[in-house]
C-alpha cells in the first residue's frame, strides 16, 4: 500500500516511518518524492479543519490515499496562543529559536506554565477506493499535556520542542530520546490512530 504523507517536513517523515517498522507493507511517499513543491494554505480556524483540507489536497494531486496533520502548540497563560497558528506564529519566516526566546520573555513573570501539544490526522481516500455510503476521511486526535519549561533546551527535535516538558518528565520535549518520545508524542497518538484503520480498519474503511 502506496501512503502519501502530505508534507515537505523531514522531520514529520522520520516520525511516521519509525512508528511503521512493522509495517513494511505500507511505503511512505512524501510530496518531495512526487516532485510536488507546494503546499496548500492552512485557511481553516481548526487542526482538524486544516488536517482534512490538506489531506484532501494531496490526495487529490496525487491519486493516493494521503494522511496530513496539523499540530500545534497551546499556552494557556496566552490564551491559547499559538494554537492553531504555530507554524505562521510571529511570522511563518521567524526562526523558532526567537519564537521560543519570545514567548519565554512573555511568561517570565507567569506561574501557570501548562500547556500542551495537540496533533490531528487526517487521512483522505481517493473516490474509487471507497464505497459509496463509506466515509472518505478519517480524522485522528493525540494531545500532549506538559508545561512552558524557563530556558529552551535540547536538540533532539524543532518548532517548539525546547521550551515545552511533558507531563511525567524533567527534560524538555527536545531533550528526550526518540523512542520515549515517540511513546508520549501527540503525533505519535494520532499517527498510531491512523495506523490502525490503515492496517487494521481498512477492509471496512475503504
Amino acid at each position: 500500500m502506496k501512503l502519501l504523507l502530505a508534507t515537505h517536513n523531514p522531520n514529520k517523515v522520520i516520525e511516521l516511518k519509525a512508528l511503521l517498522t512493522d509495517h513494511p507493507e505500507i511505503e511512505v511517499l512524501t510530496l518531495n518524492d512526487l516532485n510536488i513543491a507546494e503546499e496548500p494554505e492552512e485557511t481553516e480556524p481548526s487542526f482538524e479543519g486544516n488536517a482534512i483540507l490538506k489531506a484532501q489536497w494531496a490526495m487529490e494531486r496525487s491519486g493516493l490515499i494521503s494522511l496530513a496533520d496539523d499540530s500545534g502548540l497551546e499556552i494557556d497563560a496566552l490564551n491559547g496562543e499559538p494554537g492553531v497558528y504555530s507554524a505562521r506564529y510571529l511570522g511563518k519566516d521567524t526562526p523558532y529559536t526567537l519564537k521560543n526566546a519570545i514567548i519565554l520573555d512573555r511568561l517570565k513573570e507567569e506561574s501557570d506554565r501548562r500547556a500542551r501539544f495537540v496533533s490531528v490526522v487526517a487521512i483522505a481516500y481517493p473516490k474509487s477506493m471507497h464505497n459509496e455510503g463509506d466515509t472518505a476521511i478519517i480524522v485522528s486526535e493525540g494531545i500532549m499535556e506538559g508545561s512552558i519549561g524557563f530556558e529552551a533546551l535540547g536538540s533532539n527535535g524543532f518548532g517548539y520542542d525546547p521550551i515545552f516538558i511533558p507531563y511525567g518528565h524533567t527534560l524538555t520535549y527536545a531533550q528526550l530520546s526518540t523512542d520515549v518520545k515517540n511513546k508520549v508524542s501527540h503525533r505519535g497518538q494520532a499517527f498510531r490512530k491512523a495506523i490502525r484503520v490503515l492496517i487494521e480498519g481498512e477492509s471496512h474503511a475503504l
